[in-house]
């Protein structure tokens, strides 16, 4: 420590926030090197290089760790608002109905490669399998399908756009 003291104190100055973290920090890569000391191969760096890295790498994960607890602290004091969050799971309970609905609209064959693959995560391939149809086909009805149930949203939000004005 009286050796190599300075060393470590002047990397935990420079790379710590406060002088009471510094002093922290020195004790803490102090007794972090006494656990690591068996690992110092005198063939690959100096005493005083192998320090350095290990102190080096304590300050970074200090600050790390530090950076994490105040992200934790800021999501933690973003509760959202009960009313504002019932508001929203509302507006989307209604989407989905009318996406449920827009889907029904559909052919069959249409209505079902859909829900495959959006309730069912299923693959084109997977879908293609199960619905025994052709790949191309299936992607069609994927595209297709989704065009036609955009279409529909798009023109139900128009009519209550223009219902809500009169």
């Amino acid at each position: 420590m009286d050796l190599y003291g300075g060393l470590v104190w002047s990397l935990a100055l420079r790379m710590s926030p406060s002088r009471a973290d510094a002093e922290d920090a020195v004790q803490e890569i102090f007794v972090n090197l006494m656990g690591s000391a068996k690992r110092y191969d005198p063939a690959r760096s100096s005493e005083a290089t192998f320090i350095a890295m290990i102190a080096r790498r304590r300050l970074i994960d200090r600050r790390r760790a530090a950076e994490r607890r105040k992200e934790d602290l800021a999501t933690d004091d973003r509760v959202p608002d009960r009313a504002t969050s019932d508001h929203k799971r509302m507006d989307r309970s209604l989407e989905a109905q009318a996406a449920a609905r827009a889907i029904e609209k559909l052919p069959e064959v249409r209505q079902r490669v859909l829900r495959l693959a959006m309730l069912e995560g299923l693959s084109h391939q997977q879908i293609a399998d199960a619905v025994n149809l052709p790949l191309g086909t299936v992607k069609s009805h994927v595209k297709r399908g989704l065009e036609a149930v955009r279409a529909t949203l798009l023109s139900d939000q128009d009519l209550l756009m223009v219902e809500t004005r009169t």
